[in-house]
């Protein structure tokens, strides 16, 4: 595909000239590699991002070969493979300060994992459990301990999409059945063959030293040095938030799911994680912060819409952009990729600011995303 960028860069060092952004770079791939990257600011050709919540497609995609191997099954229960799932009570209220705690009502499944169906939350978008670590002092899923992922669920699963540690627990299965870490199972099965050679869990000093700032938007519109950020050690490698690579590395698995699973997963696979996976179950109108240095409300986007096993899904063809059955998600620092199987291209956006969904980065993002489509257009005939 011959791809003019010359939109594009001037998007990015028009972000980073004007002060919205301090460092940025996209990468634009089709079925067979890069057809496009540009960094401006700060961010270099090698520079390392915390990958955080793009992290759930990758561990997905390790569970899903499981799957394909026949040593896990989609509508197992969790419990079954993770006893100590079964031991989670859902916060169903408050009595004064007293959490009250009860049985759920139906057994967590494997496919709900992946849906983020399963019951979990996260502190920053749950104000029952944001309460509940107030009053009890546990520790949350950004600490790095693992006692985090024992907290209550805060719905009965198979009722509710709840973003929150779904992901993490599906990490867990995948080290329970691997008999390896996650990391250790990912550089062999993920990492290793398609050549993501600067993705971990634990970057080295020499990874870190490349790793771009994270910056902090003020209530004027500046960026500051922000005081967040993910913790220095993790007790286990958190398939929810817990990785880090180049936005060449993550280009390189977007690439592997345009292509049919590249080898690392078969095509049907491929197929069956970008349908409709929630059934009757609707997407929230908004994804309301409890955390405003974290995250922004996030609105639902304005077009249907659903959840596939890792994937947020595009539902419809939508003007001038993504076609329908793309599958995209992000990261709380403002990182975003999308998958567009239909039209074989897929694009990566990357910074590091928080909190996320934060404004003048998602004007640049739709920016890039309709450059790259005026361009597929312009090299696609017409069917």
């Amino acid at each position: 595909m011959s791809f003019d960028g010359s939109a594009i860069k001037a998007l990015l060092d028009g972000a980073v000239s004007k002060g919205a952004v301090h460092g940025m770079a996209a990468l634009v791939v089709d079925r067979n590699g890069p057809v496009f990257h540009h960094a401006a600011g700060e961010a270099g050709v090698n520079t390392m991002y915390r990958i955080a919540s793009m992290t759930k497609a990758v561990a997905t995609t390790a569970a899903l070969q499981l799957v394909e191997q026949g040593v896990l099954g989609l509508d197992a229960t969790v419990e079954s493979i993770l006893p100590e799932f079964g031991r989670l009570q859902v916060l169903d209220r408050f009595d004064g300060d007293k959490p009250r705690l009860r049985a759920p009502a139906s057994q967590a499944t494997v496919r709900q994992l992946m849906t983020h169906t399963g019951g979990a939350g996260y502190f920053f978008l749950n104000e029952k459990l944001l309460r509940y670590h107030e009053l009890t002092g546990e520790p949350n899923a950004l600490t790095g301990q693992k006692r985090s992922l024992s907290v209550p669920l805060v719905n009965d699963p198979g009722t509710t999409w709840e973003y929150g540690v779904n992901t993490d627990w599906l990490g867990l299965i995948v080290e329970k059945l691997s008999g390896k870490t996650l990391a250790g199972y990912l550089q062999e099965h993920v990492y290793g063959p398609l050549g993501m050679s600067d993705s971990t869990f634990t970057p080295s000093a020499e990874q870190r030293a490349r790793l771009l700032r994270v910056m902090q938007r003020q209530a004027d519109g500046r960026l500051e040095p922000s005081a967040l950020d993910l913790p220095a050690t993790s007790e286990w490698d958190a398939a929810g938030h817990g990785s880090y690579g180049t936005i060449q590395d993550y280009g390189r698995f977007v690439q592997a799911w345009l292509n049919d699973g590249a080898g690392i997963l078969e095509p049907a696979t491929v197929q069956m994680a970008l349908q409709n996976h929630l059934g009757q179950i609707k997407l929230p109108e908004l994804l309301k912060s409890t955390v405003p240095v974290l995250s922004n409300d996030v609105p639902a986007l304005p077009f249907p819409q659903s959840w596939g096993l890792g994937f947020h899904l595009t539902l419809v063809d939508l003007p001038g952009m993504r076609s329908a059955g793309t599958g995209d998600w992000a990261g709380v620092f403002n990182t975003y990729y999308w998958i567009d199987r239909s039209k074989g291209i897929g694009g990566v956006l990357m910074t590091q600011v928080l909190p996320f969904f934060d404004l003048p980065i998602i004007e640049t993002l739709i920016g890039f995303e309709m450059a790259v489509y005026q361009q597929v257009g312009a090299a696609v005939p017409a069917a």
